[in-house]
């Protein structure tokens, strides 16, 4: 099969040719129509994940959605011909998705939604997986609270403004001025975060009271702004990037409570990675109703192209970033 490999840290894409994968018990073999590109990607690329390490030279690349092209022992969720998409490896020395067939776990994947393309799907893995084990899994979103998204119009924000408007909450998003119609497009109010500070936004918005929900996509001092943000004895704080050195003093002081979420844990350790597949099974039921729709970068890129798409995400270029096969 083609794939592409990273030599060393930073190091370019090289086509190779490699054996196609045998399968294990319980693994998919999948050939693949598309590959996600996350901000996460670039950090294994560049040897900085240090909660993610992938030894190379490796193929890199955590989602993807494809075509099931034969099924090991033990599986019967599957079968040839599926269409499936799923975060099935780039990590933990378990081969990417930069390549013409991947073994996956089938406890990782579930069938594409029939009304997303292989493009679009293979752009909600990750993001919808982290988004859902923060709202759902940890804080619990419900009708009729108040939820706030931070940088919600980057890969997982926009993806938890769609399940918090699912749910039925009322979602508000903190966003850079040219990006605030992305947000208000999936149902969220704009929050301007250069010109506002979080005392100001919650009681602009919550009459000081605070936000039920608070999800915090950034880390560093978004976090510390999320921990002020919570509503008192009842807030919970979400993050799925809690890098750097915080106090706690302000959520404790207002009685609320916190939650991380390491979406990568199930594929280092091998330990819950059924979750993973209910997340996306739940998520495709979503997608089917029209309720989740991932926000795609306006250029699209090919194989020949992978160089190209992982700067276009350094860039920060707004939209998920996808290589089609």
């Amino acid at each position: 099969m083609y794939a592409y490999l990273v030599k060393e840290p930073g190091g370019e894409f090289s086509e190779v040719e490699l054996p196609r994968p045998v399968l294990r018990e319980n693994q998919v073999l999948v050939r693949i129509k598309a590959s996600g590109v996350n901000p996460l990607d670039l950090k294994i690329r560049a040897g900085q994940a240090g909660h993610a390490k992938q030894p190379l030279p490796a193929v890199l690349g955590l989602d993807m959605a494809g075509i099931v092209e034969e099924v090991g022992a033990g599986v019967t969720g599957f079968k040839a011909g599926d269409a499936v998409f799923g975060m099935v490896g780039g990590v933990g020395g378990l081969q990417g998705t930069l390549a013409e067939f991947v073994a996956a776990d089938a406890d990782l994947l579930a069938r594409k939604p029939a009304s997303l393309s292989m493009r679009e799907a293979a752009a909600l893995p990750l993001v919808t997986i982290t988004a859902w084990e923060g709202l759902v899994d940890r804080a619990k979103v419900h009708a009729g609270q108040t939820v706030l998204i931070h940088a919600g119009a980057g890969g997982v924000g926009h993806v938890a403004v769609q399940l918090a408007r699912a749910y039925e909450a009322t979602v508000y998003a903190t966003v850079s001025p040219e990006k605030k119609a992305a947000v208000e497009r999936f149902g969220a109010t704009a929050i301007n975060y250069r010109s506002t500070s979080a005392e100001e936004y919650v009681a602009a918005f919550t009459g000081g009271e605070g936000f039920d929900i608070v999800y915090d996509t950034l880390g560093g001092a978004t976090l510390d702004a999320s921990f002020i943000a919570a509503k008192r004895y009842t807030g919970h704080v979400v993050s799925s990037l809690g890098w750097g050195t915080h106090a706690l003093a302000p959520l404790s002081f207002r009685g609320a409570t916190y939650s991380g979420v390491f979406t990568l844990y199930p594929l280092l350790s091998g330990a819950g990675r059924a979750n993973h597949g209910r997340i996306l099974v739940e998520a495709a039921a979503l997608a089917e109703t029209g309720k989740l729709r991932p926000l795609l970068s306006e250029q699209r890129f090919g194989l020949g192209e992978i160089a190209e798409a992982y700067d276009a995400v350094a860039a920060g270029v707004l939209g998920k970033v996808v290589v089609e096969h």
